[in-house]
């Protein structure tokens, strides 16, 4: 699920789609709000959320996130939630639009990158305009990925 932090006493909620930025190439990003129901912020503010498989999608100048998985409340009884139901993103209309344009070019898709409580309580959506990577860019993120590995093992053993 997800990995939570605890700053100052309150929790901090932090979940990301790691998959994302090995299949995709991140061009843009913007910051969205979610339409939730009761029980579902709750879950979330819980850190039982996942982002795997997700992706969005835009109907009727609106934009939508589809797949993404919200656990059921514990103690929600008869008004729980659908686990995996559709979810709309707050953005403006000119953001919309933008992407809209964007995603008429082929190779080209909005992707959720990870899902945050703001300073105020509200949840919050980090979504990226994506390029997917090719099969030989993913090797090489691979390879980047274990040089750092590397390097940071080196340091940490002192070997320079």
């Amino acid at each position: 699920m997800a990995k939570n932090k605890v700053v100052k006493g309150k929790q901090q909620i932090n979940i990301k789609n790691k998959r994302a930025s090995f299949d995709y190439e991140f061009v843009d990003t913007f910051t969205a709000g979610i339409v939730l129901t009761g029980t579902e912020i709750k879950s979330i503010r819980a850190g039982k959320a996942s982002l795997v498989d997700t992706y969005c999608y835009i109907n009727n100048g609106e934009i939508w996130v589809k797949n993404m998985y919200v656990a059921l409340y514990e103690q929600g009884s008869y008004n729980n939630h659908v686990e995996r139901r559709e979810r709309k993103l707050l953005l403006n209309r000119k953001e919309i639009r933008n992407l809209m344009e964007d995603t008429k070019a082929p190779g080209f898709t909005i992707v959720p990158v990870r899902i945050f409580i703001n300073e105020k309580g509200l949840a919050k959506m980090v979504i990226a305009l994506a390029r997917g990577k090719k099969e030989y860019d993913k090797r090489q993120s691979l390879k980047e990925k274990e040089d750092k590995r590397m390097m940071d093992m080196a340091k940490k053993h002192n070997l320079y």
